[in-house]
């Protein structure tokens, strides 16, 4: 620690971002120290060949048929649960603590989908416990939700390395299983947080500042009517932007606006 503690904070924040939250050694590299003397005998670098670079491996092309077959036996949440817990398919599952699949009411009207776990969310097997679970929450008592009133999960269930934004090949591994997640949970509303989720579930190839706030008509497996998606910024985005949390309370009180209709002319109150 030097004699800054603002500086030294706002390097951490800066390795926090970078995706670098965990320590591997005991004691940090000083990469301004002399380099050892080389040894007489050593053998000279120049002499020693170049290793190759890793092949890079392509999809098997099992495994997304795999996945979606997987996916489509499951007849309930916990059955899918567990085939993803057994799905060898996706390499993240070899690097991930813990399998991220859902917080909240299984039976809730307003289901909620995220990107991947980050650190936090790794470690303790849930979704968004982390600062931006915290924002969400807080989102949601803004109008008038909380855990038990939603369900909560992500795209991803494993949390990809270094919190890297995952590839397109763990996106389509991974996405068969979430739609049938919401099969079987049959919501009567999605809210995308973030671009990867409202990507992956729209097909669409616009930014999420162009989609946020607009509701989204989504074709699900399993589902016989379209279900309404409203698409938003994901909470660890206005953690970074605090002036898009403007634009998020707007989104808020159309999502509100939109519930309070569906139940205004619902008869099941037991949904929410």
């Amino acid at each position: 620690m030097s004699d800054h503690p603002a500086g030294d904070l706002a390097a951490l924040r800066l390795h926090l971002e970078w995706g670098a939250d965990e320590a591997l050694q005991a004691t940090p590299l000083d990469r301004l120290r002399p380099p050892d003397p080389i040894p007489p005998n050593a053998i000279p670098p120049d002499s020693i060949p170049p290793r190759p670079a890793p092949p890079i491996t392509a999809l098997p092309a099992h495994a997304a048929a795999d996945a979606a077959s997987l996916a489509a036996a499951a007849m309930d949440v916990a059955a899918l649960r567990a085939a993803l817990a057994g799905f060898t398919g996706c390499a993240l599952s070899e690097t991930a603590t813990n399998l991220v699949f859902a917080d909240g009411n299984p039976n809730a009207a307003l289901m909620l989908i995220g990107e991947a776990p980050g650190a936090e969310e790794d470690r303790a097997g849930r979704p968004f416990v982390g600062p931006s679970g915290q924002l969400l929450d807080r989102m949601l008592a803004s109008i008038g939700l909380d855990r038990g009133s939603v369900l909560i999960t992500n795209l991803l269930p494993w949390r990809p390395p270094g919190n890297r934004n995952p590839t397109d090949q763990e996106v389509a591994l991974c996405l068969p299983f979430l739609l049938r997640h919401i099969a079987l949970v049959r919501p009567r509303h999605l809210v995308l947080l973030g671009a990867l989720a409202t990507r992956a579930l729209s097909g669409s190839g616009a930014g999420i500042r162009r989609l946020r706030g607009k509701w989204l008509a989504l074709d699900i497996p399993g589902l016989e009517a379209k279900l309404p998606a409203l698409p938003m910024f994901h909470p660890a985005y206005l953690l970074r932007n605090p002036a898009a949390k403007r634009e998020s309370w707007a989104d808020l009180l159309s999502l509100k606006r939109a519930l309070d209709e569906f139940f205004t002319k619902s008869t099941d109150k037991n949904l929410l």
